[in-house]
């Protein structure tokens, strides 16, 4: 009797115990939902925000946007970091016209509102399309969402056939 006193209680101890461990492993799976809408613009935003930096030849506004673990693939490698970037980047500020400008066409958020990529066109200085870019944009701790990878494309400079 003594032994069938302890196990009742005891089972129901651990049927609330797995319950309760079911229930926090279901809300650790399921990701909330964020107002992607509202991220997409404001990525599409900041990324307009970013290609300003370029126009207004302001480099120190332009490293504002790059996050410390940043990946750029300019050039013949990927720049690693914030400051391997905008050591790269700094040879298109230095002179007192852009050399090319861009915009964000395409914005898409994931339902956690925490990444987000952005793409577009990239313009020569006469507003030919030389390139496109995808770029990644991460939302920080404090609201800022920063680039994290970056990659421009060449465009085709061929006749279309019809």
């Amino acid at each position: 009797m003594f032994m069938s006193q302890n196990i009742v209680p005891r089972l129901a101890s651990a049927l609330a115990c797995g319950a309760l461990a079911a229930l926090l492993l279901t809300s650790c799976t399921t990701v909330p939902r964020a107002d992607t809408r509202t991220a997409e613009r404001e990525v599409a935003d900041t990324e307009r925000a970013f290609a300003k930096t370029m126009s207004d030849r302001d480099l120190a506004a332009f490293s504002n946007f790059i996050a410390p673990d940043a990946v750029f693939f300019s050039g013949p490698e990927p720049r690693r970091g914030k400051q391997a970037v905008v050591e790269f980047w700094k040879r298109f500020y230095d002179e007192p016209e852009a050399p090319f400008s861009w915009r964000p066409e395409t914005v898409e958020v994931l339902d956690s509102g925490t990444l987000a990529l952005s793409s577009g066109p990239v313009f020569d200085p006469t507003g030919k399309q030389i390139a496109t870019f995808t770029s990644i944009w991460r939302l920080e701790a404090s609201g800022t969402w920063r680039i994290v990878f970056d990659k421009g494309n060449s465009v085709c400079d061929c006749a279309k056939t019809p």
